[in-house]
């Protein structure tokens, strides 16, 4: 079966009708476990069931103060496909945000269930995905393909692979494979007393979790092999530790996410325990960073608001004059509504001394002109 996927900032988004009402846009994640409702009001207007009730606990095992229930037996239907019985995780509130970080309206995360049914086959260039009955599922023949083995652990993929630090040192990582994750690649420092940081480094805000912003660095490897194939200068996030919460029934060294992934045909072989992958044209594509200095944050009612939610300290959006809560209203002469958060994201991240003119009215009201220079930091 095809079935239609949307790219947001490197976050595969699915529809999906939920006991016959919606479509409603999940984000397809291989990390997780089981799947999530992130706010309550869904859940509660389609009438779920309150199941048993968790306290979340937040990165490094301290209490979030937020509440998740279960609820069972929840039918999610896509084109071609139904799961009669689904168990979901009800989060008591909103924390994630995840619409106003992707731009579009996110109900939700779909976890491994998909994975664990199916072969999945994702072309990034495309606009869906193929769903293949594992039993009939022939492997693709032709050259250039590749085959990793997974092994699977609490419903999350794990695999090995060899991670090159400096010319003398190359360490075999076990990394989760998460669609879900944006980044290209993420390693724990604590995990491996091996591990070697980098000399040149970026501290940066790498995301949110359900305990807030997670803070570390970012750096660069000087290559990961994935079968056959070797990608170079991989940006690479390194959490601080504090932030990581642990799952030490499966001890790994951290995670590769999608903006590496996406620069394969990819086949997802839960069922056969495996993956298969082979280079499209993004292949040789630059891993590159934000080279302005701020994060966006979409609101209003079709998330064409932009918010500056936070600005890097010495980036060129500091030296700019840019502060946070300030509304970005035009780029380049073009309003901001013209744009998805994608695309401003893109361009974010584009051409080292690429100059963007930018108009951004301030929290009392004030409307200034300012002018970005974008520079690559790490």
């Amino acid at each position: 079966m095809r079935i239609p996927i949307q790219l947001h900032r490197n976050l595969l988004v699915v529809k999906a009708k939920v006991n016959g009402t919606g479509p409603y846009n999940f984000l397809l994640d291989s990390g997780v476990g089981i799947s999530i409702m992130t706010a309550s009001t869904l859940a509660d207007s389609l009438g779920l069931k309150h199941g048993q009730q968790f306290r979340v606990v937040g990165a490094g095992g301290l209490d979030s103060g937020l509440l998740a229930y279960q609820t069972d037996s929840v039918r999610v239907t896509m084109p071609g496909v139904v799961a009669p019985h689904m168990t979901w995780l009800v989060l008591s509130e909103d924390v994630l945000n995840l619409s106003g970080y992707v731009g579009v309206p996110i109900h939700g995360i779909m976890g491994s269930e998909l994975f664990r049914s199916f072969v999945v086959t994702l072309r990034p260039q495309l606009d869906y995905l193929l769903l293949s009955d594992p039993a009939t599922y022939r492997t693709p023949k032709g050259k250039g393909w590749a085959s990793i083995p997974l092994t699977l652990e609490n419903n999350k993929a794990y695999f090995t692979a060899p991670v090159q630090f400096t010319d003398s040192l190359t360490l075999p990582l076990k990394l989760v494979l998460d669609t879900g994750a944006s980044h290209a690649l993420s390693l724990e420092m604590d995990s491996d007393p091996r591990l070697v940081a980098p000399a040149r480094r970026l501290p940066a805000d790498l995301g949110r979790g359900l305990t807030g912003t997670v803070h570390g660095f970012l750096g660069r490897v000087a290559a990961l092999h994935l079968g056959r194939y070797v990608l170079r200068s991989v940006l690479t996030s390194y959490p601080d530790a504090a932030d990581v919460h642990h799952r030490i029934d499966v001890p790994r060294n951290g995670n590769i996410g999608y903006e590496l992934l996406k620069r394969f045909t990819l086949v997802i072989d839960y069922p056969h325990q495996r993956l298969l992958l082979r280079p499209n044209v993004s292949f040789r594509d630059p891993f590159e960073h934000d080279m302005c200095g701020i994060e966006l944050l979409a609101t209003g009612p079709n998330y064409r608001r932009f918010l500056v939610l936070r600005v890097v300290p010495g980036s060129p959006a500091a030296d700019a004059g840019l502060s946070p809560n300030e509304e970005v209203l035009s780029i380049n002469l073009v309003p901001a509504s013209e744009f998805s958060l994608s695309e401003l994201d893109r361009m974010l991240h584009s051409i080292d001394g690429r100059t963007l003119f930018l108009v951004l009215r301030k929290s009392d009201g004030e409307i200034y002109a300012t002018s970005v220079r974008l520079k690559r930091q790490i």
